[in-house]
């Protein structure tokens, strides 16, 4: 039985994720990122529409959003299925923003600072795969969604978790490879730019 405490700090976790820090940050340098580029209001696109140093900053936040809802249950001593559900809403606040209308990003940043804390071990393979898809290909979309795919088989081989941890993990990577669609699309069709 799941705590009522963690319920409500799961909906909380999801308002967390929900700021929309490439939107806003876009907003006070006076332009919509959502209008410009892919649309997305994720690091990569605002990399390309701000420049790269306000990328890495909106990744930095965006990856904040999932690190601490997680890291703060982690420090209470709460299991680990806690955190994964907890590091899930947070993602899905990020996806389904309600501060736009139930738009957002893709979940990848969110993600990555979620299994941050989940698992380091994990987190590194993983971006391993990111890093590698990513200078053979310089798709980023490509290298999130190899490791979007990657990260519950690799979690699962050497973490063991529960049968509900597990399926949280792989619902987490089925909702961004899924908020990746367009991007599919884009490769399958040969238009999807490449990140200079």
């Amino acid at each position: 039985m799941i705590d009522s405490i963690v319920i409500l700090y799961s909906f909380l976790a999801f308002l967390f994720g929900s700021i929309p820090f490439g939107y806003v940050i876009g907003k006070l340098k006076g332009v919509d990122v959502r209008q410009h580029g892919s649309g997305n209001i994720g690091a990569t696109n605002v990399s390309r529409v701000l420049g790269k140093k306000y990328g890495a900053f909106v990744l930095f936040l965006d990856a904040l959003k999932g690190f601490l809802p997680v890291f703060i249950l982690k420090f209470l001593g709460y299991p680990l299925e806690y955190q994964v559900l907890a590091g899930f809403f947070a993602i899905l606040g990020h996806c389904f923003s309600p501060f736009l209308k139930f738009k957002g990003g893709k979940g990848v940043a969110t993600g990555l600072g979620v299994f941050l804390v989940i698992s380091p071990k994990v987190t590194f393979i993983v971006l391993g795969i990111f890093f590698s898809v990513f200078f053979l290909t310089r798709y980023v979309s490509l290298s999130s969604i190899i490791a979007a795919l990657s990260y519950p088989i690799i979690f699962r081989f050497l973490e063991k978790p529960s049968e509900f941890t597990s399926l949280l993990v792989f619902l987490t990577a089925f909702v961004v490879v899924g908020k990746h669609y367009q991007n599919i699309i884009r490769l399958l069709k040969g238009e999807e730019k490449r990140f200079k």
